[in-house]
Formats: C-alpha cells, sequence, structure tokens
C-alpha cells in the first residue's frame, strides 16, 4: 500500500483464551506463565508467521494478580524463545493495555520498536478453588520476598477510616450523583442501568470467551432475588464486573514496514489510528463534579482528533464496562445517546464476559481487532477505566491505514478542571450536603451501612457513614442527593478495627 508511514503502527495477531470451569473442572487454568505462552503463540499463528515470536524486540506484560513471578519478562521469554531488547511489567489499572499499545505505537513512530507483544493472563478463579480447597499453588519462578501490591498513590486517611475501599461502592457514588443532576426517579435510573447493560448479556451469550454466557433480560438485571442480592446501591450482584475468571489475551503489534517484511497479508492488519489517556483526581471526593469525568471527555475528544474521525463515523465500540457509571459517563463524555443502535460492546462487558484484573482491555482489543477484520473499513473505538474513575484510555482501530501522530497533551490539558480540586476533610462537625452516596448491602442482602460524599459550606468535601436504619432504608426510596444532613466524628467499629469516621446523625 504505497503513501503510508512506514512507521505506522498495526496489530497483525491477536489471541484470547478462557479456561472454562466446566472444561478444567477442579485442576482449573495452569499457572499464568503457561497462559501467557499459549495466547503468545496462538497470537503469533493469527498472524501467520511462523518464526515471529523469536523476531519480537518488545515483551511487554500486563500486571497479575494471581501470581508475581522473578522476572515475569525474562520467564516469558525464555518459553517462547525470545530475545527482545525492550522489557517491561506492567502497574495496574483498566486502562492498562491501551496505554502500553499506545506507548508501543509512539516508541515505534519514534523508530524504537518494529515487533512487540502485549500479553495478560489471570487465573483467579482458580486461585480462589485453591483457596476454598485450602490449597496452595504449586506455581514456579516464586520471588525470593513478597512484593506489596503496586498502588499508584498512597490510601488516603479519610478514606481509610470511611472505608471507601471496593469499587462497587465508588462507581455507585458515582451514578447516583449522575441520577440527581438528570434529576430521574431511583426506580427509573435503575430500570435504565438494566437497559444500558441487558444488550452486553447478549453479546456474551454468543460469545466463546464469555465467563457467564446467558442472556438476560433487563428487569432481571436489576431485580433483587437472594441469587441477585443489592450489593451497593443501586448495583445488583449481576450487574458488577466479575474479576475472578480464568482468562488470557495476547496482542502482536507492527511497524506497517514490518509487517509487509513479514508478508503479513493486508486484510489481517488492524492500524491504531489516533489514542489518549487522561485523568480525574485521585481520590473520589477530590472529583469537582462527582457526576461526570471531564478526563474522559477529553481523552476521548482527542482520540478521535487523532484518528481523524467523528463519532458518527465509529462503527463498533467497546465501552469499559465494569459498572454502569463508567459506561454512563462515557456516553455523556462522547455524546452518545441512550437509545444509539449500534452495541457498546464486541466482548460482552466485564459483568459478564467477565474482567480479568488489569487485562480486560488486552481481551477488548483482540476482539475489537477480529470485529474490524470482518468489517474492513470500519472504525472500532476502545475505552479503558482505571482506578476509582481516575484514569481514562481511548483507542481508535480500522482495518484502514490514515496519518498517525502522537495525541496532543495541551489540548487535554486545556478541557480539564484548572481549579484545584476540593480539599478533603478527614473528621467534621455540622451541616452538611449530600453531593452523592450509597449503601452497601452485605451477602445476605441487607443494608450494613451508607456512604456519603459532603460538600462543606466552604468548598471542602468530607466523607460520612450512615448507620440509622431508618435513613438507610429511606436512601432507597427517596432521593438524598442534595439533602442537609448533619455530621459529627465518633468512634465507631470498622471492617479494619475500630476507629473515628464521620457520622450522618440527623437530616
Amino acid at each position: 500500500m504505497s503513501g503510508i508511514d512506514p512507521r505506522t503502527p498495526c496489530l497483525i495477531g491477536v489471541a484470547r483464551h478462557t479456561w472454562h470451569r466446566a472444561d478444567t473442572g477442579e485442576v482449573g487454568a495452569p499457572e499464568p506463565l503457561l497462559m501467557w505462552e499459549q495466547v503468545a503463540r496462538a497470537a503469533a499463528l493469527d498472524a501467520g508467521v511462523a518464526d515471529l515470536l523469536g523476531a519480537l524486540d518488545s515483551i511487554q506484560i500486563v500486571y497479575c494478580q494471581t501470581w508475581q513471578y522473578d522476572d515475569p519478562v525474562e520467564r516469558l521469554a525464555q518459553r517462547i524463545g525470545a530475545a527482545p531488547k525492550h522489557r517491561h511489567y506492567s502497574g495496574i489499572g483498566g486502562t492498562t493495555t491501551q496505554q502500553l499499545v499506545a506507548s508501543t505505537a509512539e516508541a515505534m513512530l519514534r523508530g524504537e520498536l518494529d515487533l512487540a507483544l502485549v500479553t495478560s493472563a489471570e487465573a483467579l478463579a482458580t486461585q480462589r478453588a485453591h483457596k476454598q480447597r485450602g490449597e496452595r499453588p504449586s506455581y514456579s519462578f516464586r520471588p525470593a520476598e513478597k512484593r506489596p501490591f503496586p498502588w499508584e498513590a498512597p490510601m488516603h486517611p479519610a478514606e481509610v477510616a470511611h472505608e471507601v475501599f471496593q469499587a462497587w461502592l465508588t462507581f455507585a457514588l458515582f451514578d447516583n450523583a449522575r441520577r440527581a443532576r438528570l434529576g430521574l426517579g431511583l426506580d427509573e435510573y435503575r430500570d435504565a442501568i438494566g437497559e444500558l447493560l441487558a444488550p452486553m448479556t447478549h453479546v456474551a451469550a454468543a460469545s466463546e470467551h464469555a465467563w457467564f454466557p446467558v442472556e438476560r433480560s433487563a428487569t432481571e438485571l436489576v431485580t433483587v432475588r437472594p441469587d441477585n442480592r443489592m450489593v451497593g446501591y443501586p448495583y445488583t450482584k449481576y450487574t458488577v464486573s466479575v474479576m475472578d475468571v480464568d482468562m488470557a489475551a495476547a496482542l502482536v503489534v507492527a511497524t506497517h514496514e514490518r509487517a509487509d517484511a513479514l508478508g503479513v497479508p493486508q486484510y489481517q492488519r488492524v492500524y491504531l489510528r489516533g489514542w489518549a489517556y487522561a485523568t480525574d483526581p485521585t481520590y473520589v471526593a477530590e472529583h469537582h463534579d462527582l457526576s461526570r469525568s471531564p478526563a474522559m471527555g477529553a481523552a476521548a475528544r482527542e482520540a478521535l482528533r487523532g484518528a481523524g474521525v467523528s463519532l458518527d463515523d465509529v462503527a463498533h465500540f467497546d465501552l469499559y464496562s465494569c459498572f454502569a457509571s463508567s459506561v454512563h459517563f462515557a456516553l455523556d463524555a462522547l455524546g452518545l445517546a441512550a437509545d444509539d443502535t449500534r452495541p457498546l460492546t464486541v466482548t460482552g462487558g466485564l459483568p459478564y464476559h467477565g474482567g480479568p484484573g488489569s487485562g480486560y482491555l488486552t481481551h477488548s482489543i483482540a476482539a475489537m481487532v477480529e470485529v474490524l477484520r470482518r468489517d474492513p473499513g470500519a472504525c472500532g473505538l476502545v475505552s479503558g477505566v482505571g482506578m476509582h474513575m481516575t484514569k481514562h484510555a481511548y483507542g481508535v482501530y480500522s482495518t484502514t491505514p490514515g496519518p498517525v501522530a502522537p495525541p496532543d497533551s495541551d489540548r487535554i490539558a486545556v478541557s480539564l478542571p484548572s481549579a484545584p480540586p476540593p480539599t478533603i476533610v478527614d473528621e467534621y462537625d455540622g451541616a452538611a450536603t449530600v453531593a452523592a452516596y450509597s449503601v452497601v448491602h452485605g451477602r445476605d442482602g441487607a443494608p450494613e451501612w451508607g456512604l456519603v460524599v459532603a460538600d462543606l459550606a466552604d468548598g471542602a468535601r468530607a466523607y460520612a457513614k450512615v448507620l440509622d436504619p431508618a435513613l438507610l432504608a429511606d436512601a432507597e426510596r427517596h432521593e438524598l442527593v442534595g439533602r442537609t444532613v448533619r455530621v459529627a466524628p465518633r468512634v465507631v467499629p470498622t471492617a479494619l478495627g475500630e476507629g473515628r469516621a464521620n457520622i450522618v446523625s440527623g437530616s
């Protein structure tokens, strides 16, 4: 193909595999090293290049929660017969794979890389089964010392005191804030969550890779039953991401000229046309507007601009769907109507396909490549969300190449709030206004406590717990956002032991 920059990055081989419990029984999935090897070899086979793996000049592995090897990249390189000059083992987050593909593309444009493998694997379902049986997996190459989990930011003392840990809780806060901004009723909004996610189950039901290939109606997803308990209001079990799965995927990225040299046919190639990454504040209460994401909008717009396409040109989406709020925020950021007929996922989404740790986007991008090969010339958009609605990555792909350049960081920056984030007050005594809230339910389905993000008169924010049963029940019947409440600190029991926390004492 003439006229194309020879350094243009394209995906030439992809693979993904799910080790279903029905097939593996008690044995489960193999250890992650063997999973990486299997999908790497399958991706090379998909590219149609026999000696591809030995020619790699980059191997990049997404952080694996299942097992920490002493040197994961070197161990994989040895198994596949590679000696790459560039080796990388990533950090965590739902944006990771798209960031790796984007950084690889930029390195290719600079002339630093020509052929790269990006892979991820998790055997978290198998690991859980081992624990339930009181067993320890006999995986290879254990590191000499246990390594700490690579948190990207320290825990905020106020979030520790108020147990602001679980993503199903923090993402519920964002959705409840959005509901209040739109002025929708509580039941109306929960019904809309079902309508949003039900089509994803249709995609998952038709996929051999989905962890839960079961088609469910919108009503079935949001109706509370013993098998579908409320988790964190407004989310039921059937509407939250499932991380404990056994899955691996791999992507092979090459420059256009290297793909030519390897003899990869044009119809096999899918080009990265545009990409961008942006961040919102790290801590939940620091978000100026808890009902939307300026960074998501900035990243989406820049990725589309870089690709030289509009939203109308995008035929296929895979919007990060760990929880409904990440999809809702993406719809708002993109300006995509909820009743748009284009499906929002090509995998089936994280609650139904499954979200293997930080590696879901490896599957998402691989699935998008497969879809675009069947629809030559079309554009596909993939998004990722990391941490508590903090990190946002977008990528635009097509079988049709075009001019390609790194994103404009200055253009992204001007779309983000210039004012410093609200200050988070550890302890507060006085009146406050509810900015967002959720109700935490136990495994028996009963409400246990609530979490409030409160606006203070001076512009600061505070977290507070709701322990009063009557107020917990009211919070799931009537809108709490915007209500004035009384907050006072006191010593209370928590999952981490006794500690001080702000408590909503009345309204």
